[in-house]
């Protein structure tokens, strides 16, 4: 398992959104843009039950995943590796932990009626920095 360098922890503390690619059931990549953090770990992430991201990843762990600097677009991180745990567990508490990151804001706001929150947790096997 691949860690993050020390000189690009920093973009997990930043504002800086991830793009998360998957691949979907007839084997095609799929992205998104989302909050993500690093625990020291894992980089992490978080969804909601029957999004496209979790019906993925249940199907396919592998995941591939950068980072831009908003501070210097020439800067970015790219992580390849597999998701080793979704979970529903504390992923309230990280999704408003993010929201307070993001937006400033202590709670989640889009929350929908009924939503299952999960929190992905990633390995990385591979990084590659640039800037």
């Amino acid at each position: 398992m691949a860690g993050i360098p020390p000189a690009y922890r920093d973009l997990f503390d930043k504002k800086a959104f991830a793009h998360v690619a998957t691949v979907g059931a007839d084997g095609r990549p799929q992205s998104t843009p989302v909050w993500v953090d690093y625990d020291g770990t894992h980089v992490r992430f978080n969804t909601a039950r029957g999004r496209i991201k979790d019906r993925n990843l249940e199907r396919n762990p592998q995941v591939a995943l950068s980072v831009l600097d908003p501070d210097n677009p020439y800067r970015y991180l790219q992580v390849r590796g597999r998701v080793v745990e979704m979970t529903e567990q504390g992923a309230d508490a990280h999704i408003d932990a993010l929201a307070k990151k993001y937006l400033d804001q202590d709670r989640y706001p889009f929350r929908r009626p009924g939503e299952v929150r999960v929190m992905v947790k990633i390995a990385p096997d591979s990084v590659q920095s640039m800037g």
